[in-house]
């Protein structure tokens, strides 16, 4: 199993990093720029501030050269959403109990 970094990660929220080593790609669910679980994450975990990641994401969105996140409207639904999608990620509060979701841990 490959380990993470967290460069890994922001990577991925960044949508720079597209795919998964076995060439599938990436689908990236967040949640909106207001949600304490986002900052939190973006803040502890990707060592940005939601806005300077919301800007990385305009950019790619209005020059046409990517793709950016889906955001969902609540951790139940990102639960949902990474559970029943093939080669999701997302972010929650604690550990699922649901035996679909895999941690992504890093060093």
């Amino acid at each position: 199993m490959k380990q993470y970094t967290q460069a890994d990660a922001r990577a991925i929220f960044m949508m720079r990093q597209r795919f998964w080593p076995n060439g599938e790609q990436i689908k990236v669910f967040t949640l909106s720029d207001t949600d304490l679980l986002h900052k939190d994450f973006v803040k502890n975990n990707l060592d940005m501030f939601p806005h300077q990641l919301r800007r990385i994401w305009d950019r790619m969105l209005f020059s046409g050269t990517g793709a950016i996140p889906v955001q969902l409207d609540s951790e139940q639904e990102m639960i949902d959403k990474i559970a029943n999608t093939p080669y999701a990620i997302g972010y929650l509060n604690s550990r699922p109990d649901n035996e679909k979701i895999r941690l992504f841990e890093y060093q």
